[in-house]
Order: structure tokens, then C-alpha cells, then sequence
């Protein structure tokens, strides 16, 4: 493939060779670049300013290189910034949720950043503004907000924020009355918090120096939080420990999994000290979410092989496994999601065929009904309630084409009635857009989804160019939902099409394990066959696709632009996970002992070890004519540490044998997420687009 010359002349930053070995089942390799992993790598994640010099005067080259070569793009990052922005509701706010006295949501202000969270009385009124994220950012150049939770009395509200992009969290209580914050500071946690029955303390998890989640807490208001009581500890650093709450305020659950396992212990709201109370043991690949329903909790598994899992209800006050019973059968391809639980109302989010939906279950009578929609593809979210003890659920709808809708459901009546629409300042006509659902032949048969939105004047002929987006691990299936962002790329003649690969679960449970550990190669080789049934299709050409993809999405884009070079013109990858062997292989690391049962444990298994060693990009960079690529990471990411993508480029242009050029951009002030402002990721998201607009020769469109 020939690749035109569209980037300006500048010398790329050339990191020095220090050579590294490692062997492992008889396998010697060889890293040039293991230095730039920084020794107090953990450290840095609490303090960028501790970074070694060496490393940061490399990763400030590259800032300045990837600058030099996107400098032609400055005025179009200004119009993609203006478009982008102007199709979001600048002072946009939320339905309030009803919650006893009162209505709690969350809005944004002219010009804000941040989040504001108010409440209401229950009925509307005048709001009380209760945190305001704009407020609490400044003189921040990084701040999130974590949980925001209110107490069940109302009196105060339990929040978190993180200031260094790291997800190291910072617990604070605030007293609603005067808007102040207690003196109750609790550092190093998970984000979030549950309160116990009475209000007078909360439960909330603590992370270790390796940022596992892996001891929970309760906290009594007033208390020295180095007292804090411990709740329960997790001794295996294979598994992730998470705490929540029941709506009623009955019950605390400590939840406990890993990627394919799953156990609870539980202790009621009102009995902070009481010991928890164990569900079912963990036992490797069972899993389990339990949901309350007053003298029951409703059990969704995958027990006894129900892959697609199915729903169990057993007695509140002894859950146990052998108390287990079904209610819900298991049906081979019905992939079920989520449950909520009500006093008179059981709802869950299920998919079939590919595609959601809401099926909602009468408690005494087990009479179902589905909520019916009537678009070809669209995607639904289940907001639930506040409460417990009433018969309306709130859910979300929308389409590539359709602004996202909120409604409330009455479950008894069967009435829905539309709160809200997404709101689009600058205008949006669906009837001017055009959204597909195609089906592309893998290499073994199967059929992969493909989603895509084209401006109904853009030709399909193979002229058009194309944003390839996907993902294709941990089961998560990427919603066919309504972007705005994507219309400045689609409004430009671009189709943007999302594949739906495996290792998602877009297709029921089964397709997320035809796309992980030993299958994984088939996430890679599903995606480039999207790529050619797109060309083949009309809708691009192979020099006129843009792949990206970002975290594990980042691993899939290293891994395409090894094993396919030439069916891509360019490729993103954001926070891109390509040393998916050196990191599998550091059990050090915050997310390793967590992750083995998604990649394989390349330590104790030789077959796992020759596996990942087959995809993991960095591993397999070689003298290719690769298009050009844009990376792009965090210096305080604890999920793909810095050092991945910084390596991955490096070795990247040692070896490539085309002209075309390797940037990476690196935000030295934030983590996973990316920019932390709302505004702010806007001005990310129009680089990457720049970048697609630049290498498809569409700038001046």
C-alpha cells in the first residue's frame, strides 16, 4: 500500500537501548525499553513530580513531537471542539429521582467542567445545591468526583474525589444542614461508601499500595479513621472486593470476583460489627449478583451450567447456596444482564438476537411483559429507582439516530412517560442520517455484528472514509447508542461503524468466551474481517479506514496492526494495553492476579505463556509497512500503566519499515479517563479526530 506523505518533517524522540531480559519456560527474551518503567512507579501514581528526570524529559519529546506533526490541525481541532460542544446543553441537568421527602439529581452550569448535585423537595421546587464539582476542582489541573451518596435521613452526604487521575480516592462526609464538610477524612479508598442503617457511619473499601480494593471498612462519624473497623479482608490478590448497599437499607454486601468468579458476604445495615455472613464460597467459575426483594434475594447465575444465566431466589435471612431456587430458567441465547428488584416488581435487562430489552415480572402472579421499541438497533439502560416500595421504573432508549430518551415506567399500568430527550443545541435531523446493521463472515463462520451510522448523502461506493471502533474483552458489549461526537466525523462524509467482535458479549455469553485466554485471537481476526466486509461492502476502502480502540480496545489496535498492516490507513489507540506479556507476567502490578482468568497466568502455565506471546503486540512488532498510528495514555493510569504504550511506540519505530509516523501523546496530569473535565475530554476527542480527518485526507471537508 502506498502511503501519502501527509505529515510534516520532524525527528521522532529515539528513547535509548538498555537491554532486559527475562526467561520464563525456557524463553529468553529481550526488552530495549524496560527502563522506562519507572522504579517508584507507585509513587508517581500519588506525585508525578517524583518521575525520574530521564523519563519525563522523554515522555515531554514526545509531547512535543506528535505537536510539531498535528500543527496543521490546530484550526480544525478549534472546529471539532465548537461542533462538539455546541451540540451538548451547556446548563444541562437530570430528572430528579424521587427519594422519601425529597428528589435528588445533578446538573452542570454554564461554562462547568464538574457535575453540581442538588436535591429537591420531592414534588419540585426550589433546588439545594449540595456539592458543587466546579467548586471543589479549582486550583485542580486534575479532579473527578467518585460516589456521591446521600444518607437515608437525608442529613448528610457521602462523597469522594480523586485530584491525581490515579483513582486513589478521598472520602469526605458533609453535614446538608450548613453545606460543611466533617472533619471525617478517610484517603487511599475505592470512591465510594454505603451507610449503615441508623446513618451514624459507613462502610467503604481501602486500597493497598498496589491499588487492590482489598480490605473493607466501617467508619463511625466522629471517629479516628485509623480506627476504622475492620469488616472483612481479602487475602488472595486475584480477586477485587467492592461494597454496596440495598435500596430498603437493610443490607450491606461485600462482593468478591475476579473476571469469572464470583462470592458475597452480607451483614445487615443495622449491625455494623455483626460478622459477614457467607452466601456461597467461591468456587472458579461460578458466578453470582445477588439483588434484594424484601424476605428474599433474587440470584442471578450461571450455575449448573447456565451460561447465559439465569435468576434464583432465596430466603433473606439464609441464602445459601443449597437455599437456592429458580425462578428465571436459563435459555440458551438469551444473555440475562442486570435485575431490580421491587416490592410488587421483579424487571431485567436481557439480549437477544443481538439486540436489549426490558422484561418486567409481577411478583405474585409471575405474569411478564415486555417494554417494545420499534427501531432495527438501539441500546437501553435501566436506571431503577431510589426506592424500593413503588411500581415506577426508569429506563433510557436511543439509537445511532435518536437522541438518548428517559422515561418513567409505570409496571402495573404499563404506561411510559417520557421525561426527557437529549437535548442538541445545534440541531439534529435523524431523517439526514442513515443507521445500518450488517453482518460480516469470520474466518470460522460466524457472523459478526456491525453497527453503523452514514450521512444519508454520503455516497456508498468505497469512497467514504471510516472510523472502525471496537473492543472485544472482558464480555463487555459497546451499546448501538446515540454519539454526538461521531457526527462531526459522519457530517464530514465519514461512516462510523462499530463491530460488535468477540470477547464481548453482543451475542449471549458464548461470545465472550470464543474471544478470551486461548480464543482470543479471534477478537483480532473478527475485527479485520469487519474491515474487509465494510470494503467489500461499498463503504470504504482499506486506506480510508481509521481503527481505534482504547485500554483493551488499545490491544486490540496493536494487535490488527500486526497481523493486518494493509487493511488499515490509520489506527488510535487511547491507554492501549500492548504489553499484555510483560504485565501478565508482574504479579506487582495493580490489575495482574485479577486479570489471569481473562488472558491465562503466564507464570505458572507454559501454554498460557506461548498464548499471550502470539498477540501481545509489543512482543510481535516487526519490519512492517505499518499506517500511521496515534497512541495516547496517562502518567498516573493505574489500569495500563504509562510505560506500555511509551514502550510500544518506541519499539514501533525501530522496526517499522514505512515512512509513516508513530505519535503518542501523553497527558502528564491525568489516568485511565483521560481528561477530567467534560469540556476538556471534548478537546481530546477533536485531536483523535483531527488525526482520523488528517490521515484520510478530509481536513479541509
Amino acid at each position: 500500500m502506498t502511503r501519502p506523505a501527509i505529515f510534516p518533517q520532524a525527528t521522532a524522540p529515539r528513547p535509548e537501548k538498555r537491554p532486559h531480559s527475562d526467561t520464563h519456560h525456557g524463553v529468553t527474551r529481550v526488552d530495549n525499553y524496560a527502563w522506562l518503567r519507572a522504579d517508584n512507579w507507585q509513587e508517581v501514581f500519588k506525585n508525578s513530580s517524583v518521575l525520574d528526570p530521564t523519563i519525563r524529559k522523554h515522555l515531554e519529546a514526545e509531547n512535543a513531537y506528535q505537536a510539531a506533526l498535528m500543527t496543521d490541525t490546530a484550526d480544525l481541532q478549534k472546529a471539532l471542539f465548537g461542533e462538539m460542544k455546541g451540540r451538548i446543553k451547556e446548563d444541562d441537568s437530570s430528572v430528579p429521582m424521587k427519594d422519601g421527602p425529597f428528589a435528588y439529581g445533578s446538573s452542570f452550569k454554564l461554562g462547568g467542567e464538574q457535575p453540581r448535585y442538588f436535591r429537591t423537595p420531592r414534588d419540585g421546587s426550589e433546588q439545594q445545591i449540595l456539592l458543587d464539582g466546579d467548586l471543589e476542582a479549582e486550583g485542580k489541573a486534575y479532579f473527578r468526583l467518585g460516589g456521591v451518596d446521600h444518607s437515608s435521613d437525608h442529613k448528610r452526604l457521602l462523597w469522594a474525589f480523586d485530584d491525581k487521575g490515579s483513582e486513589f480516592y478521598t472520602l469526605y462526609v458533609r453535614d446538608l444542614a450548613d453545606g460543611n464538610d466533617l472533619a471525617d477524612r478517610i484517603e487511599d479508598t475505592g470512591g465510594g461508601g454505603v451507610w449503615a442503617a441508623d446513618n451514624s457511619g459507613f462502610f467503604y473499601t481501602r486500597l493497598d499500595a498496589n491499588h487492590r480494593p482489598s480490605k473493607t471498612f466501617y467508619h463511625a462519624i466522629g471517629a479516628n479513621s485509623q480506627e476504622d473497623l475492620l469488616v472483612y479482608e481479602e487475602q488472595d490478590p486475584g480477586f477485587f472486593m467492592n461494597v454496596g448497599g440495598t435500596r430498603s437499607n437493610e443490607w450491606i454486601m461485600i462482593g468478591i470476583n475476579d473476571h469469572e468468579t464470583s462470592e458475597y458476604r452480607l451483614l445487615r445495615a443495622g449491625e455494623p460489627l455483626a460478622e459477614p455472613k457467607l452466601v456461597a464460597a467461591r468456587e472458579i467459575g461460578l458466578q453470582y449478583d445477588l439483588e434484594e426483594g424484601g424476605d428474599v434475594f433474587f440470584i442471578l447465575t450461571n450455575a449448573d451450567g447456565a451460561k447465559d444465566f439465569k435468576i434464583m431466589t432465596a430466603p433473606a435471612h439464609d441464602p445459601v447456596r443449597a437455599n437456592w431456587r429458580e425462578l428465571v430458567p436459563h435459555e440458551p441465547g438469551r444473555l440475562i444482564l442486570s435485575v431490580i428488584g421491587f416490592k410488587d416488581f421483579m424487571v431485567r435487562l436481557e439480549r437477544k438476537d443481538g439486540l436489549p430489552r426490558i422484561v418486567v415480572r409481577e411478583r405474585a402472579s409471575g405474569e411478564e411483559h415486555l417494554i417494545s421499541f420499534d427501531e432495527e438497533a438501539f441500546s437501553l439502560g435501566l436506571s431503577g429507582s431510589y426506592e424500593y416500595d413503588t411500581e415506577i421504573m426508569r429506563f433510557s432508549y436511543s439509537s445511532m439516530t435518536t437522541p438518548s430518551q428517559l422515561f418513567d415506567y409505570d409496571m402495573r399500568t404499563r404506561q411510559r412517560t417520557l421525561l426527557k430527550t437529549q437535548e442538541v443545541p445545534s440541531g439534529h435531523d435523524a431523517s439526514h442520517y442513515v443507521t445500518r446493521r450488517l453482518m460480516a463472515p469470520a474466518h470460522d463462520g460466524e457472523l459478526v455484528p456491525i453497527s453503523l451510522i452514514h450521512h444519508r448523502d454520503t455516497p456508498i461506493d468505497g469512497s467514504a472514509p471510516c472510523l472502525l471502533y471496537g473492543y472485544g474483552s472482558y464480555g463487555i458489549a459497546i451499546p448501538a447508542s446515540f454519539n454526538t461526537n461521531c457526527l462531526s466525523l459522519v457530517d464530514r462524509g465519514f461512516v462510523y461503524a462499530i463491530a460488535h467482535i468477540r470477547g464481548g458479549k453482543d451475542k449471549g455469553y458464548a461470545w465472550y468466551e470464543d474471544g478470551k485466554r486461548a480464543t482470543k485471537m479471534n477478537t483480532f481476526t473478527d475485527f479485520i474481517a469487519t474491515a474487509r466486509h465494510l470494503v467489500a461492502e461499498g463503504y470504504t476502502a482499506h486506506d480510508r479506514i481509521v481503527a481505534q480502540g482504547g485500554s483493551a480496545g488499545g490491544m486490540l489496535m496493536g494487535a490488527i496492526a500486526n497481523m493486518a498492516p494493509d487493511a488499515f490507513g490509520g489506527i488510535v489507540a487511547e491507554v492501549p494495553f500492548v504489553d499484555v506479556l510483560t504485565s501478565m507476567l508482574d504479579a506487582t502490578l495493580p490489575l495482574t492476579p485479577p486479570e489471569w482468568p481473562e488472558w491465562g497466568n503466564p507464570i505458572a502455565s507454559a501454554d498460557d505463556y506461548r498464548t499471550i506471546a502470539a498477540y501481545s503486540p509489543y512482543d510481535n512488532v516487526g519490519a512492517l509497512d505499518y499506517p500511521p498510528i496515534l497512541a495516547l495514555a496517562g502518567l498516573t493510569d493505574p489500569r495500563v500503566t504509562y510505560w506500555e504504550p511509551a514502550k510500544w511506540v518506541a519499539r514501533l519505530r525501530e522496526m517499522k519499515r514505512s515512512d509513516s509516523p508513530v505519535l503518542f501523546k501523553i497527558n502528564m496530569e491525568s489516568g485511565h479517563a483521560g481528561a477530567s473535565g467534560r469540556f476538556s475530554r471534548l478537546e481530546e476527542i477533536a485531536f483523535t479526530y483531527a488525526f482520523a480527518l488528517k490521515v484520510t485526507g478530509k481536513m479541509e471537508a
